[in-house]
């Protein structure tokens, strides 16, 4: 059964008239976890979309980049789509039931803010409305602010990108700090620690834009304090 499936059944159990926001209470272990994070990215990602009632051309572009979604699952992802999108609930309301999914764990929370990154730039524009949403949810989430910010230089072509900011270190810290926090963050970025952590396999290509980014932020920092 594929992803897409399992997602479909899941929403089945939703009474008439219960919102979507409730659904995330079913994924709270492995491996139901890996449908609620694409649940996650779909529902928030729709509530993000400016086009009334239709999943555009754009959208499904960049939820194919997201997901490695089979031409036979794109209805039902479609479906889900637009079930978010038509549900009364905020979006406040589901990246709050979405934080209570994953509790303290915060690499899955930041995995699905890269998803919905890809979703905003789909129409080559960074709208302020889409930087309002983006930053409330990384506050609901917990989102170290500094990460944040690594994280919209990283999509947004105007934004100043910070080496440090993108490690996750102070200007200050030593050398062998910030070489010790890039390792570690190349470790959290592999495949298959994003599949122990509840990302869908269908979703770990996430992983190749932000290694690009780390590597780059080492890279530069190395050639600043190695003579």
């Amino acid at each position: 059964m594929s992803i897409w499936s399992r997602i479909l059944e899941a929403l089945k159990a939703l009474r008439a008239g219960e919102s979507l926001a409730t659904v995330f209470d079913q994924f709270r272990s492995e491996p139901e976890r890996r449908v609620g994070f694409a649940i996650a990215v779909i529902a928030l990602g729709a509530k993000m979309a400016k086009a009334d009632g239709l999943v555009t051309r754009d959208e499904v572009t960049a939820f194919r980049e997201v997901f490695k979604i089979a031409k036979e699952d794109e209805a039902a992802a479609a479906r889900v789509f637009n079930l978010a999108r038509q549900d009364v609930a905020g979006f406040e309301d589901y990246a709050t039931s979405v934080k209570k999914m994953y509790g303290d764990e915060c690499r899955p929370l930041m995995d699905l803010m890269d998803g919905l990154f890809h979703i905003a730039m789909a129409d080559g524009e960074y709208h302020p409305g889409e930087d309002a949403y983006l930053t409330r949810v990384a506050e609901i989430f917990d989102v170290n602010p500094r990460a944040f910010r690594a994280m919209r230089a990283r999509y947004v072509p105007d934004a100043v990108k910070d080496p440090y900011d993108v490690l996750g270190v102070e200007p200050t810290a030593s050398f062998d700090e910030i070489k010790s926090a890039y390792r570690a963050l190349v470790r959290e970025t592999h495949p298959d620690r994003m599949i122990a952590r509840g990302v869908p396999e269908e979703a770990v290509q996430l992983a190749s834009d932000r290694l690009v980014e780390i590597n780059a932020a080492w890279e530069e920092i190395e050639a600043e304090r190695v003579p």
